[in-house]
């Protein structure tokens, strides 16, 4: 999250009152995250997020809501989007796409165990179920005709040991997707962001996955490879915790046991991830675009956690 229009407190409560959600008591910019306009609003009926689109078009958007509403529908816990009187729940403010969900209950569980690694692995299973009849269709838009685009372009701020990491990488990746397996894997609609922060928790007990603005059609183990590579790693170094890998592992395969190509292009997924992410945090940190309230996220991070997938790759 991350503020790049400013609202103010009178537009904000306009808005908040054509959606019928009450009078504003307060708002405040969110600094977590990079796509996106974020406000925390607060009004007599409840708490609720804002989001401005920066970047994802009118065209784009009815994907992401309405794979929201079909989840919530299917006993996936997820944020709920506000409809006006006409039952629309895509908006516009400041001349913006805009939209306004139900803030989720708890918190963000940033120093997972084993046992919250399984929740987050049974539900993820249970979301890439629900989602196998969701009718709309949309690439993952950051998946690897992106990253192809994209790593030209970063090439000129990395030193000579991560270019060559880089491109061997994606090189790799393009291989992998070549592969008659890699076009059997299982396809779906995918969270394709869902770290720590994009989870909640209330007393032990998993609350809720928010932020479904990276989500897209892709292979069911990308999202996989993602979230072993957040949930299931020493964050310093980014070495993989055997525990909490198995923990996560075991709670989807209790949901949905993966096939023998998905068993096999693991590992690679999991580099997928790592480069994906990497890509991402390089093109936002030495590209950025004007925010007043932005924290950039460290690229060195997603190089860490690539190089450890290549050095100690997770098999099951």
């Amino acid at each position: 999250m991350a503020v790049y229009t400013e609202v103010s407190f009178d537009e904000a409560a306009a808005f908040l009152r054509f959606l019928n959600l009450g009078q504003l008591h307060s708002i405040k910019g969110a600094a977590g995250g990079i796509e996106n306009t974020n406000y925390f609003v607060d009004t007599d009926q409840g708490q609720y997020v804002l989001t401005l689109f920066e970047r994802l078009t009118f065209e784009q958007l009815p994907f992401y809501l309405h794979l929201m509403k079909h989840l919530a529908a299917r006993g996936i816990p997820v944020p709920d989007p506000a409809a006006d009187a006409q039952g629309q729940i895509l908006h516009r403010l400041k001349g913006k796409p805009a939209a306004v969900v139900n803030k989720l209950r708890g918190h963000s569980e940033l120093q997972p165990t084993p046992a919250h690694c399984a929740s987050v692995g049974d539900m993820l299973a249970r979301l890439h179920l629900a989602g196998l009849d969701y009718p709309r269709q949309q690439p993952n838009l950051r998946g690897l005709p992106w990253w192809n685009e994209t790593v030209p372009v970063v090439l000129a701020h990395l030193t000579p040991d991560q270019r060559s990491l880089i491109q061997d990488e994606l090189a790799y990746q393009n291989q992998v997707a070549s592969l008659p397996d890699y076009r059997s894997l299982p396809r779906g609609v995918i969270h394709a962001d869902l770290f720590r922060d994009n989870v909640m928790f209330e007393d032990g007990r998993l609350t809720g996955f928010f932020d479904f603005y990276f989500a897209g059609c892709d292979t069911l183990l990308f999202d996989i490879g993602v979230c072993l590579n957040d949930w299931c790693i020493e964050l310093g170094i980014g070495a993989l915790n055997a525990a909490r890998a198995d923990a996560f592992m075991a709670g989807y395969q209790r949901v949905r046991p993966l096939s023998a190509a998905e068993r096999t292009l693991l590992p690679a997924q999991q580099r997928a991830g790592a480069l994906r992410f990497w890509i991402s945090r390089l093109w936002d940190f030495h590209l950025p675009r004007q925010a007043s309230v932005l924290k950039a996220h460290d690229p060195g991070h997603f190089e860490r956690v690539l190089r450890q997938r290549l050095a100690q790759p997770y098999l099951l």
